[in-house]
């Protein structure tokens, strides 16, 4: 994605050349509009959780190593059998043209030639054929999967179409996410907002009312959700996005579920809900495995999302547990590769990074203490 060319387009001017996601952060708001910034800027109630996402990286401190030979740094990683020049990828994030320029197509377009993994929001703002074509289309860096991220509504014959639509394309995945029992909809964010301002129980439920069968499902189970994926779509990955616990990581596995994604919906759900940094370790522990396979370390890939705003947040990420990292679009990717390159470098690290090189600040005290 050109992102100057296209804000010459729109007659935007960038008033900084980002070089960290907080600067990218600060043009992004300076450039859309504080409605649209404010919904996908959002937490849900007091808005804690989104703090501690970011909060729970600055608990983690890297312990260096030194007198290494870190002349050749690795950042390439597998999934699922494809090769990566990064170990992230492009989060879903819902009706992207409300930031401007193309939307999706501009994010489809920069994973194609960076050469890595997108998830498409089933709220997109521009069809699912049409992001594919983007990839189709790229002479870039290599050929990255693109999944797609998928509510079930209470009538799942309703996204039975959608799925379908999706396999047909050539999406490789479906990312389900399980963390919105209390349902919103794919339709526009005013309906969220009726929903989130809604003051007593009535009101809510006639708001969920009025859109029937279309909001998402809060009668999901174990045993009926992945048999009924596999049935629709038995080429495509099962991945389940909002898993907080160690139980569901190992009931995801039990249940045959391809990867998992440790998520706290960005702090849009529960509010109170752990922070996804600190969910991650444990989960890592109930799935990791001794398995031969190279580069193999949890039973199956945990894919981790949350509070995310630098290359060495990724490196803790990796180090923690995690197989993958969901993040935002090329200036972001661009930027999370030059820092997580330096901060493997600096950590005395060329390709596998392990908690061995994380501590955590001794909680009120002086110092740090490995993990």
């Amino acid at each position: 994605m050109d992102e100057k060319k296209d804000q010459r387009k729109s007659g935007l001017q960038v008033p900084i050349d980002p070089i960290t996601l907080s600067e990218v952060a600060s043009v992004a708001k300076s450039l859309i509009k504080k409605e649209v910034w404010d919904y996908y800027d959002c937490g849900a109630d007091s808005q804690t959780a989104p703090h501690e996402n970011e909060a729970a990286f600055k608990v983690l401190k890297i312990l260096p190593r030194v007198l290494r030979d870190v002349s050749s740094v690795r950042t390439k990683t597998t999934l699922f059998g494809r090769e990566y020049p990064v170990p992230f990828g492009l989060a879903p994030s819902a009706m992207q043209k409300l930031a401007g320029g193309e939307g999706e197509m501009d994010v489809a377009r920069a994973a194609a030639k960076l050469g890595v993994n997108l998830t498409l929001s089933s709220q997109s703002t521009t069809s699912l054929e049409d992001v594919m074509s983007c990839k189709e289309s790229s002479s870039g860096g290599g050929d990255p999967a693109f999944w797609m991220q998928l509510y079930l509504t209470k009538d799942p014959e309703k996204s039975v179409p959608l799925i379908k639509r999706a396999e047909a394309a050539g999406y490789e995945a479906l990312v389900l996410t399980v963390d919105t029992p209390s349902p919103q909809t794919d339709r526009k964010p005013t309906f969220n907002r009726r929903l989130m301002d809604a003051r007593i129980l009535h009101d809510a439920e006639t708001i969920l009312s009025e859109a029937g069968g279309s909001t998402h499902s809060n009668s999901l189970t174990w045993d009926t959700t992945i048999p009924l994926m596999r049935k629709v779509a038995p080429g495509m990955k099962i991945i389940l996005k909002g898993i907080m616990t160690h139980e569901d990581a190992v009931l995801a596995v039990n249940h045959g579920a391809d990867a998992i994604v440790v998520s706290n919906h960005g702090g849009r759900q529960l509010d109170e809900a752990s922070s996804t940094m600190e969910a991650l370790p444990i989960i890592h522990a109930a799935l990791a495995t001794k398995s031969p396979e190279p580069g193999r370390r949890n039973k199956i890939p945990v894919i981790f999302d949350g509070g995310v705003r630098t290359g060495a947040d990724v490196f803790k990420a990796l180090a923690l547990g995690a197989d993958f990292v969901l993040e935002g679009v090329e200036t972001v990717i661009n930027i999370l590769e030059r820092e997580l390159s330096r901060t493997m470098a600096l950590a005395g690290v060329t390709k596998i990074i392990s908690k061995e090189y994380i501590g955590v600040k001794n909680v009120g005290g002086f110092g740090v203490s490995k993990l």
